[in-house]
């Protein structure tokens, strides 16, 4: 074999910087684009933003005091900032660039939206000042002030206070009493008609359940304080807890008809109050923070049908800083400051494209979607990745990231894109069903049904037959599993 040089010509793609950057600010959900975009701001200085996302927070010093410019806008920055960005009051829109090199000339390559005007407020405005979010108490502090008012003796409040320290947030006492004994010094001579009487004082205290060691203590607990019940349903209901709680909650009502010798009537009372029971008396006092989801897109309904707008809130205001502009055109382009312009430019431009394209997406979407705007999710059609992307001339996988962790409002509610996509369930006229419709549907099913005699996975199965929807049993189940809906055992009722 003879070994020679040859040249040859071929092409292969590659993925420059600022299409790297674009690919990633598209999978960004709008939290962490705004991590990213800070980030970035602080690495380049000729980038910098108009709105001032904690611009309306309150700003601590370094001694703890509030700062006083926190508390109002002043009039001379913000009526500097309009001048600066003359832009925002020419161009609706925003999403125009200077063409050429104007942009890194002059400082105003930029893109937003129409100024919010902020209402002035008095100093003396009850509404201007800050308000600050007051300390929620935990189940801890919540049980230490009953103890501080109730028990005297200081050794049994140590005790009290040893027995509070062990529950979990459910407010259980997970750990057994002979365990917590053994743990303690024996030179405090502790026995266990101590422990029992520190965990009846515990018990007592509110919220009612508190202190149980197991889910039939607690409910007992409730029962027992509860007023204005009659005794013969309050004795059923503390048996129902105390001794069949398992065939309580498979809904097994004909044994425990047997077991107690009772009709429909006293077994309905009874599961009335233990109903009104609180299985997780401690998790009121959790302090869990509610996740919220901001939207990208904003569609409502006009005359003309459906309007699909962008929304405004959490698109961020960017431009490239005029001096050090004005200090590049002076030296002609010369210093390290060129690459960072270049890369301000570059994401004013990503941005841009990325908000661009998640509301041709979101408009794609809704002109596809039409019925399930007008009549809700059994409307719901099939729809796939690739009819979006065959539409609007962009790639499947471009599609999947501008649809993941992407929220639209719509009258219906808040729903992520790619909730609009679901797979097809063939229909006996020939036609498509979407799964999400059908799961729909079989919510609406269950709904209706009666409580006393509920439908099967099999019978859903034959209604969905009857509607032209061909559907298998073990379909119907996994629907009804992914809406959280318990099989028919556990939903019927007296």
């Amino acid at each position: 074999m003879k070994q020679t040089l040859q040249l040859r010509v071929s092409q292969h793609l590659a993925l420059t910087p600022q299409l790297q950057q674009s690919i990633r600010l598209l999978q960004l959900s709008t939290l962490e684009l705004h991590q990213e975009l800070e980030q970035i701001l602080t690495d380049n200085p000729l980038l910098e933003r108009l709105d001032d996302p904690l611009d309306h927070s309150v700003r601590l010093l370094a001694d703890g005091a509030i700062s006083q410019q926190s508390l109002t806008s002043s009039p001379e920055s913000t009526s500097n900032t309009e001048a600066s960005s003359p832009s925002a009051e020419g161009d609706e829109g925003g999403f125009d660039l200077p063409a050429g090199g104007e942009e890194g000339a002059s400082g105003e390559a930029e893109w937003s939206f129409d100024d919010v005007s902020r209402n002035s407020k008095a100093p003396d405005d009850e509404s201007s000042r800050p308000q600050l979010e007051a300390h929620e108490r935990t189940l801890r502090e919540h049980l230490l002030e009953q103890v501080a008012v109730t028990v005297d003796n200081r050794r049994d409040r140590a005790l009290v206070e040893l027995l509070i320290d062990a529950l979990d947030d459910n407010g259980y006492l997970e750990e057994g009493l002979d365990t917590i004994l053994e743990r303690l010094p024996e030179e405090l001579e502790i026995d266990m008609d101590e422990m029992l009487v520190a965990l009846k004082l515990l018990q007592s205290f509110d919220p009612a359940g508190v202190g149980a060691r197991n889910a039939p203590e607690c409910l007992s607990l409730q029962i027992r304080r509860f007023e204005k019940i009659p005794m013969v349903t309050r004795r059923m209901a503390l048996t129902l807890v105390e001794n069949h709680l398992e065939l309580f909650a498979q809904r097994e009502f004909n044994k425990l008809k047997k077991l107690l010798d009772c009709d429909d009537e006293d077994l309905r009372e009874a599961q009335a109050v233990i109903r009104r029971c609180n299985p997780h008396p401690g998790a009121p006092f959790a302090g869990d923070a509610s996740d919220y989801v901001v939207p990208d897109v904003i569609v409502k309904k006009s005359k003309n049908g459906f309007q699909v707008s962008l929304n405004r809130d959490v698109m961020p205001k960017l431009r490239v800083n005029a001096m050090y502009a004005n200090i590049l055109k002076q030296s002609k382009g010369e210093g390290s400051l060129t690459t960072q312009l270049q890369e301000a430019k570059w994401l004013i431009k990503n941005m841009r494209q990325r908000f661009d394209t998640i509301l041709r997406v979101a408009e794609a979407i809704v002109e596809r979607q039409r019925n399930f705007f007008s009549h809700g999710e059994v409307a719901m059609r099939p729809l796939v990745l690739r009819e979006i992307a065959d539409t609007l001339g962009l790639h499947e996988s471009t599609i999947s990231r501008v649809t993941t962790q992407k929220y639209m409002l719509t009258p219906h509610g808040m729903y992520e894109l790619k909730y609009f996509f679901g797979s097809h369930v063939a229909t006996e006229a020939g036609g498509e069903a979407s799964s999400t419709a059908i799961r729909a549907l079989i919510k609406q099913l269950i709904g209706a049904e009666d409580k006393k005699n509920p439908f099967s996975d099999s019978k859903i199965t034959d209604m969905l037959a009857e509607q032209g929807m061909v559907v298998a049993r073990r379909t119907v189940a996994k629907y009804r599993e992914a809406l959280k809906i318990p099989p028919v055992n556990l939903r019927k009722s007296l």
